[in-house]
């Protein structure tokens, strides 16, 4: 959309997860849109120096967002590095295993709504005194398997990402008379690392067949909903909205 003013040039933007996948993707998108981007990041060390540089990211924070005393520690850290905050948007997520109901224990439900459920709603919360400040939005980001139930094992997972969905949409409720729009954003197949480890070639190849655009989505097929959904220009008049990209793989 090369010259549209998106009206993100100087946005303070959060990109929690955002050193790999979507969310380093996510990170591409707004710093292109002018946007100053806190990269949050857990695991890749190595990708998160390597993309703040390319991004020029504004800071660059490390936190395990399986533990909520990290997760508020981000979004202060953030705020103070940003001067405030315009955009959150909650990326941080893992499916952590594949735990059949058989061999589930209380650990592997814990883990896995920390992780995918707590930590947003800990993140909103933190970051909305700032958001209150700017009239800012939320992202947050589900996933096809919130609607779909996900396969086999995956169903922590699904559940957590459906009260993702449902959480942006009644904080959407709550928050739009203060001006705060909080939308989500809701991948389909991805070929990112996530499938690599919990899906095997056949089975993506299976899908792959069943997607009516006839390929799998790449990250930066998620950017642009981003954007649109954060930018004041775009997506003014869009809260509460569950925005589905995933090449018709689902039609709600």
């Amino acid at each position: 959309m090369s010259g549209y003013d998106l009206g993100l040039e100087g946005k303070r933007v959060l990109v929690t997860g955002g050193s790999s996948g979507i969310g380093a993707a996510a990170v591409r998108a707004f710093a292109a849109a002018g946007a100053r981007v806190a990269l949050h990041w857990h695991a890749h060390e190595e990708d998160a120096d390597r993309l703040a540089r390319e991004t020029g990211a504004a800071a660059l924070l490390r936190g395990d967002f399986r533990a909520m005393g990290e997760v508020r520690r981000t979004v202060v850290e953030a705020v103070a590095a940003l001067g405030g905050l315009d955009v959150l948007v909650n990326n941080a997520g893992h499916m952590v295993a594949r735990v059949p109901l058989a061999d589930m224990q209380p650990e592997d439900l814990d883990a896995v709504f920390d992780l995918n459920a707590r930590s947003v709603v800990v993140a909103c919360r933190e970051a909305l005194p700032a958001l209150r400040q700017s009239r800012g939005s939320i992202v947050n980001v589900t996933s096809i398997s919130a609607r779909t139930g996900g396969s086999a094992g995956s169903s922590l997972y699904s559940a957590a990402k459906a009260f993702v969905s449902t959480f942006t949409r009644s904080l959407a409720a709550e928050l739009a008379s203060e001006g705060i729009r909080v939308n989500a954003v809701s991948p389909g197949t991805i070929t990112t690392r996530f499938h690599e480890v919990y899906s095997t070639p056949d089975k993506l190849e299976a899908t792959r067949r069943r997607i009516p655009l006839q390929r799998l989505g790449t990250a930066e097929d998620c950017a642009g909903a981003f954007l649109y959904l954060a930018s004041p220009r775009l997506g003014g008049y869009v809260t509460g909205q569950v925005l589905e990209v995933n090449g018709g793989q689902l039609m709600p």
